[in-house]
């Protein structure tokens, strides 16, 4: 039987730190009080050039992550047939991402599709990958999160509940079949779509002629609006069920589980998920306080750090879950 196996991941963040003391600067907010409520002490964001644009897309991050994930696997850039761009932040409106990728890496005419999950992204492109895989549309796919949220985001005190969380990044996997046993084994995916506004971003949009005008820019409508008790309460729920259930699906306990790679929404989340569970902190990965909140980009880039660091080793037993925007959640459960 075939399966999909992850053979190589990759990470690319910004070079340019910014800090909750540099955002205290920007608008009424301090370290502590972004501390004690997400965890972040800093994040990556894009530096913005003479000519007012960043002097880096969103393909160009992924790019330099599918590299080192390209390199990562042992494999020739050409094995690669399919490519799935998880993101929130397409570099134009259309096409998306991954034709991006395409052309960049100089692939044949590879496929190339985006997934636009937000926050759960990443989780169910790994599942739309192995079903590419096990029904041999594709034997390799390299599947990428990748984000720019920095010029997206109000960056005063109006926006500040959700400026201080996100940070820019891109992570990549190369994912392909083999006949060995190991890689994922399930996946489970939702949604519950009568909490869209809870968290979303209205404008611009497409039943308005123009899509956009002053008055939804001086409303701020523009910007993403989160309501953050509410994400919060679903979230830590959601995140807790995903887990029972892929590994209920999968016939394995949480017993068996060597690491838990979680969403890096915010650490009192990722914090109150693996005292529910039962896992210790080392069984859980968490470098918020270094990124922030990547959305789609958060699952991969701890998957190479996990990796780099050695706590994500051949044999181990993942799961990675996640929950966002729509609102979507999921999980996947991936031997190693």
């Amino acid at each position: 039987m075939l399966r999909s196996a992850i053979l190589g991941t990759g990470l690319y963040v910004p070079e340019n730190i910014v800090t909750n003391d540099d955002l205290a600067q920007l608008m009424e907010t301090s370290d502590q009080w972004i501390r004690e409520r997400s965890g972040i002490q800093e994040r990556r964001w894009v530096t913005i050039g003479e000519d007012g644009y960043a002097t880096q897309t969103g393909a160009d991050m992924a790019v330099l992550a599918s590299e080192r994930a390209i390199e990562e696997a042992g494999i020739h850039k050409d094995d690669i047939d399919q490519i799935i761009f998880a993101t929130v932040n397409p570099d134009v409106t259309f096409p998306g991402n991954g034709v991006f990728i395409e052309e960049r890496l100089g692939l044949n005419t590879a496929g190339a599709m985006d997934i636009r999950n937000q926050c759960t992204g990443f989780v169910y492109a790994l599942a739309a990958a192995d079903g590419f895989i096990r029904s041999e549309v594709a034997k390799t796919v390299l599947v990428i999160g990748g984000e720019i949220h920095s010029t997206a985001m109000d960056q005063t005190t109006r926006g500040r509940d959700i400026s201080v969380l996100f940070g820019d990044g891109a992570g990549a996997v190369i994912v392909q079949a083999t006949d060995e046993d190991r890689g994922i084994i399930t996946s489970v995916l939702h949604s519950q779509g009568r909490f869209a506004k809870d968290l979303w971003l209205e404008a611009p949009i497409a039943t308005y002629p123009g899509r956009i005008d002053q008055q939804m820019i001086d409303d701020g409508r523009h910007f993403p609006h989160m309501n953050g008790k509410m994400v919060f309460k679903h979230a830590t729920r959601r995140f807790c069920e995903s887990i029972n259930e892929v590994l209920e699906k999968g016939g394995y306990t949480i017993d068996d589980v060597d690491l838990l790679i979680p969403h890096q929404a915010n650490q009192r989340i990722t914090d109150a998920v693996g005292q529910r569970m039962g896992l210790s902190p080392e069984r859980v990965f968490s470098n918020i306080a270094k990124y922030g909140n990547t959305t789609a980009a958060t699952v991969p880039i701890a998957m190479a750090e996990a990796v780099a660091e050695g706590r994500l080793k051949r044999g181990d037993l993942v799961v990675t879950v996640a929950f966002g925007s729509g609102f979507t959640w999921g999980a996947n459960l991936i031997r190693w």
